[in-house]
């Protein structure tokens, strides 16, 4: 009986084992991100072709969810001196942990890929200028940088 007992123990623990291993192997994705991270169909929107660099002054922020199954981001609309554009920055529980606040009345430079969104042209942001404070969303490789510790 003691045989197995012991048997069935062991046979337990080396199935915990395995199962975390082959976990592991699976290629699980992080959600840590909802779905903002490196390599999503978001994600991949941003072309490094196309950044230019706006300024203007803020008339809205808002907080949108861009496409189904991402958490919101925060999200801008700026009025340059030739147009009024919707600008995405970031996810917002990164944007809203961060030093520098953006708000309606604010002049800001953005510099980011300007894409398609909703078949209007709507900026990626990189990075958000804001007086001498400077806010870095992505990387020149385009790499979020909330996800930058996860290179792929």
């Amino acid at each position: 009986m003691k045989k197995i007992t012991v048997l069935i123990a062991i046979i337990s623990i080396l199935s915990v084992f395995l199962v975390t291993d082959s976990s592991a192997r699976s290629g699980m994705k992080w959600k840590g991100s909802g779905d903002w991270g490196m390599g999503s169909q978001y994600s991949n929107m941003y072309d490094p072709k196309t950044v230019e660099t706006i300024k203007g002054d803020v008339v809205r922020v808002d907080k949108v969810t861009p496409m189904k199954g991402m958490s919101y981001g925060v999200h801008l609309t700026v009025k340059t001196e030739g147009e009024t554009v919707s600008v995405h920055l970031g996810p917002g529980w990164y944007i809203e942990n961060q030093d520098i606040k953006i708000e309606p009345k604010d002049s800001v430079e953005i510099k980011g890929s300007r894409i398609s969104f909703e078949d209007k042209p709507t900026p990626i942001a990189a990075e958000v200028k804001k007086g001498v404070e400077t806010l870095k969303l992505r990387d020149e490789n385009r790499i979020p940088a909330w996800s930058s510790w996860r290179r792929p």
